[in-house]
Order: C-alpha cells, then structure tokens, then sequence
C-alpha cells in the first residue's frame, strides 16, 4: 500500500525483526566507514545529507502500530522528524587512539534504536591522532536487508570527489498520521484483498494445473525441508547461551585478489572462502574452549540476497534464509573450502529457500489483518538456537572508491545483529579490493573478542599459505 493514506505495511518477514527484539536481542544492522582527511563541518555534512534524503522516504518514516494489532504495523511519515536527531557528532578523548575508538564503537551498539522515531542512526566521530574520521552507522533489520543498507550508505557518497555539498532541500511536508478509523478500514479490506487474492490463485490453478501443480509440489518439498530442518538440531555449543544488552566489535581485512586465489585453487566462490575462514576461525576458538570439534559441523544463518538488481535503492527486506553448514570438525583448511562449496551447491539446488520463501509468502496473505500472535511462532523459528549457532552474512560492495564531501572512504567493516541465545555474529563484506570480516560479540557470554579476531586473522592466514603462489613468470 505505498503511498497511501495510511501508509505501506511492513511484510511478516520484516516484522519478524521487530518480535524477535527482545531481551538482550538487537535487530540493528549497519557499517563503520573510515574516511582519509579531516573530518567535515557539521553544517556542511548536514546539509548534504539533507539534500538527498528524500531518494528514500523510509529515512523519514517511523512505525506506527495499528488498532488492537490488526495486522502488522505500518510505516508512517514522522510528523516530528528532524535530522540532527540522527546524524551525532563525536569526538574521542585525547589522544585519539584505535582503542579509544574500538571502545567507543562498542557502547555505540549497545542501545537498541528508538522506536519512536525513524530507525535509523550516523555518529560521525573525529578527534583521531591521525587525519582521518570515522561514521558508525546504524539502521533497524525490519527497515533494510544488508543490500539495501549499502544503498542508504550510498546516499552519503559520490563517486568523484566533490568538497562541495549538495545544498538543494526538496521541499517536505509530513502527511498526517493515519487515525484509528482508517487503519481499521485497511483491516476490512486487507481481508477481503485476501479472499481475492485466494480466488484468483484458484482460477489460475484451474487454467494452468500443470504450471500450479509443479508449483505446489515445489513449495511443499521446500516447506518438508525447513521442517526437516527442526528435526536436526544445530549442536549444542557454548555460542549458544543466554545474552544481554553489551557488544563489542572488531573487524580484520583481507585482500579481495588474494580470496579470489584461492578460491580459483579450491575450484569454489569467494562466499565459500569467506565462510570457510569464519569456519577456521571459530574451529580455534572452540578448542580453545575445550570443545571435542572433531565431526562438529556448526550451522550458519545465512542470508541471501533475492534482491532483483532494478530494486536497488529500495527499502525492505528481500532476503531468503539457508542453514548454511561451518563444517569445524576439517582440519585442513582448503579441504573446509571444498566441503563448503559442495554443501552450498547442495542448498542452491535444494528447495530449501523455496520453503522458507512459501512460508512467509503465505503469513504476509493475513499481515493486514491478522494479530501478531498468529505469526509471531514463525518469526520466533526464525532466529531459533535450535536451527542456527550464529549469524554469517556475507554480501558484496562496490568495488570502486567513494567519497563523502571529498574525503575517500577507505574501509568498511559490516555489522551484523546478535539474536537471542546468539552470542557472536560475524559479517562480511568487500570493498574496492577488500574484504572485512566485522566481528560482534556479546562479552557477559563468556566469548572474548580479542582472541576471536585473532583467530579470524589466523584463519586468513593459513588458508592463504594453504594454496601455493604461482611461479614468477621469466
């Protein structure tokens, strides 16, 4: 319903980010971006972010609930907004040290975004020993999937470097908020769109019953699949446990051409080595912990992306889950590769995306008016410890650089979220010849931080010096 008077509704699957935000559960995603030079003048930055803000109207846009929670909420106009209540400038303390900032990315993470207001966040940090500035941003999971995430980010930047700021505001004004009488009206009709919907399936069925019959069977084996799923428990591993609201966050780089050697060596995709490398790196942190690897495969959510390239720019979750195998019980780390690639492969040819897909296509037929107690079980299978030990995302950027009112942006570390029982994420994402592993802990779960990374990093490591350099031609 975008565009109209009561607004656009979010999908079940969206949704799902907002029931699962609970305890010490935070469902925001986002990046810290690294910048060469001196940090911009906030009035100029403001301004220039101001000036683009409205290529995407969800920036000003906050949930508003429904009447006796008829269906799933509704994104609104904020009658309220106003930027300066999103973009916060920060300086560290003197003298300005990696640790310093390193420490204060991680009590950034640590409040959940405000509901009351559009979900999203830049704290734009200066201060630094060195020339340069930093910008953590953060956005809500139910507003953007990681695609669509870069995509805000790219809001900010130009592809050549302009000094300059855009200063043209387009004129906005907020349309009134919806009233109680309207949202019900869209319950009723919501309703009978779902009956249509029905009705229309059906005829199509009956014109085409070959067409619909392979469907069906299609969604049905990728529903048995998910299923199945349930039945085959992650294993119980001490990633697992009960957290609360702390983070920390760190990240280590790698060389994108050197990824692409080896994954031209293990005949398999630069996913596969990504994944395989956050496998190495939590195989050492699990024997550092005492725990028997040997035949252990840890399972993975692992989002991936159904983002058609023509939504680029739009907001929204266009994401399907797969329980991606982390196969620690290999020792040999290109063997972990192979492994992954093979099992991956497997998945793309299963029907398990095609379930998952079916199953919140059909919650989203009641989101306009049925309770969220209706659809609040799949949401709760959705990040379930018995499915999935953590999240690893993995997504590509661009792979040229960027500039924000001149400055190049030198880095991006990806953020990922921790679900409830979840006590690390790892996500993944390369930019202009890296790749960055961001890694994000809950500490009070008993996981440090500092020697995760340090496994990340030997993880790199040994799976390059695992794949011999080619001879220097003469």
């Amino acid at each position: 319903m975008a565009g109209s008077a009561r607004g656009e509704r979010l999908s079940s699957f969206d949704t799902s980010f907002l029931t699962n935000e609970r305890g010490g559960a935070h469902m925001a995603i986002g990046a810290v971006l690294m910048f060469a030079g001196a940090v911009p003048d906030e009035a100029d930055l403001v301004t220039h972010i101001g000036a683009r803000l409205h290529q995407v109207p969800r920036l000003r846009q906050r949930l508003h609930r429904p009447p006796l929670d008829l269906g799933t909420p509704y994104w609104v106009a904020d009658p309220d907004f106003e930027l300066r209540r999103h973009v916060h400038f920060v300086r560290l303390p003197a003298p300005g040290t990696e640790e310093q900032f390193r420490e204060l990315v991680s009590r950034l993470l640590e409040p959940p975004l405000a509901r009351d207001r559009p979900l999203w966040e830049l704290h734009v940090v200066g201060g630094f020993e060195d020339e340069r500035f930093a910008i953590v941003y953060r956005t809500h999971h139910a507003m953007a999937d990681g695609i669509s995430a870069v995509d805000i980010g790219m809001l900010l930047f130009d592809v050549e470097p302009r000094a300059e700021p855009d200063r043209h505001q387009e004129p906005w004004r907020a349309p009134p908020v919806p009233g109680p009488a309207v949202l019900l009206g869209g319950a009723v009709r919501g309703l009978f769109a779902t009956c249509g919907r029905l009705g229309r399936w059906v005829r199509r069925a009956l014109a085409r019953p070959g067409r619909a019959w392979r469907s069906a069977v299609d969604g049905l084996v990728g529903v048995w699949e998910v299923t199945l799923n349930l039945a085959r428990p992650a294993p119980a591993v001490p990633l697992n446990v009960a957290i609360g609201g702390r983070r920390r966050f760190d990240w280590v780089t790698a060389d994108l051409a050197e990824l692409k050697r080896v994954k031209e060596a293990a005949g398999a995709t630069v996913n596969d080595v990504s994944l395989a490398i956050a496998t190495g790196a939590l195989r050492r942190l699990l024997v550092e912990q005492g725990v028997e690897v040997e035949g252990v495969e840890l399972k993975a959510l692992v989002p991936v992306s159904i983002r058609a390239f023509d939504e680029h720019g739009e907001l929204g979750n266009r994401l399907t889950a797969m329980r991606g195998p982390l196969p620690v019980g290999v020792a040999d780390p290109l063997e972990r590769v192979r492994v992954i690639a093979a099992a991956m492969d497997a998945l793309k040819g299963s029907k398990q995306s095609l379930g998952a897909e079916a199953i919140w296509g059909l919650n989203d037929w009641f989101r306009d008016f049925a309770p969220p107690l209706l659809l609040n079980p799949t949401a709760a299978i959705n990040f379930s410890p018995r499915l999935f030990n953590l999240l690893v995302t993995n997504f590509p950027g661009p792979q040229f650089p960027f500039y924000v009112l001149g400055r190049e942006l030198t880095h991006i570390h990806p953020l990922g979220f921790l679900a409830r029982r979840h006590a690390v994420a790892i996500a993944i994402l390369s930019y202009n010849g890296e790749v960055s592993f961001g890694v994000l802990v809950e500490p009070d779960a008993g996981i440090e931080l500092r020697s995760l990374v340090e496994h990340v990093e030997a993880a790199v490591a040994e799976l390059s010096a695992a794949v011999p350099l080619a001879p220097a031609r003469g």
